[in-house]
């Protein structure tokens, strides 16, 4: 049966919803959508912060709040719907953690690392335990990127965007089978990689 045989449409999710208003240009749109997804944001940036972090001033306030103003400028981009919304503030989430690594590092070659956790699977380093630095983590990301892209961007948005399989399979318009597959090959891939660049 077809919507125009009488069967009602399903409604619009209030992201998606949200998203269409502000690519219109009603910047008060992102506002409510920061505030519908504010808490998941700010899970997200705490399980960031939980690794191992010395001398570290940004916290998961901040955090959310850079990704908000970094998010801002993108109102015209032809938004889809929740999953897109979280692949590009995955994406933000990076770059925010990477620029205050860096930040916290200059000039202090190692002193002060921004250590990140994988949740299900920790990327634990195998001679302590301890989290990968997230400068690490990025540079062993984008040198994955090269080799295979959608790899990366599974990782990117598992872990920095904090979606499901099923969300991210979405978002890269791939099977929940291939995004478990490219997950669990990539966790493997990006600790081998973090372990050969270690010093030592």
């Amino acid at each position: 049966m077809t919507p125009s045989s009488g069967e009602p449409e399903q409604p619009e999710p209030p992201i998606t919803r949200l998203l269409r208003q502000w690519q219109e240009g009603d910047k008060s749109a992102l506002d409510a959508v920061m505030a519908e997804v504010h808490d998941e944001l700010r899970r997200l940036a705490r399980m960031h912060m939980r690794g191992e972090v010395r001398v570290l001033t940004l916290q998961p306030t901040a955090l959310v709040n850079e990704v908000y103003l970094r998010l801002a400028p993108l109102g015209a981009m032809d938004w889809r719907d929740r999953a897109h919304f979280f692949a590009m503030a995955s994406r933000l989430m990076r770059r925010v953690l990477v620029d205050a690594a860096r930040s916290r590092n200059a000039g202090k070659r190692g002193q002060n690392q921004v250590c990140v956790t994988f949740d299900d699977a920790r990327m634990a380093d195998p001679r302590g335990g301890a989290a990968p630095d997230v400068l690490a983590l990025d540079a062993a990301l984008t040198e994955l990127a090269a080799q295979d892209s959608r790899k990366a961007q599974v990782v990117e948005l598992r872990f920095f965007g904090g979606l499901t399989v099923e969300e991210t399979a979405a978002a890269l318009g791939t099977s929940p089978e291939t995004v478990a597959r490219d997950w669990r090959f990539a966790k493997l891939w990006l600790h081998r990689a973090i372990a050969k660049a270690r010093p030592g």
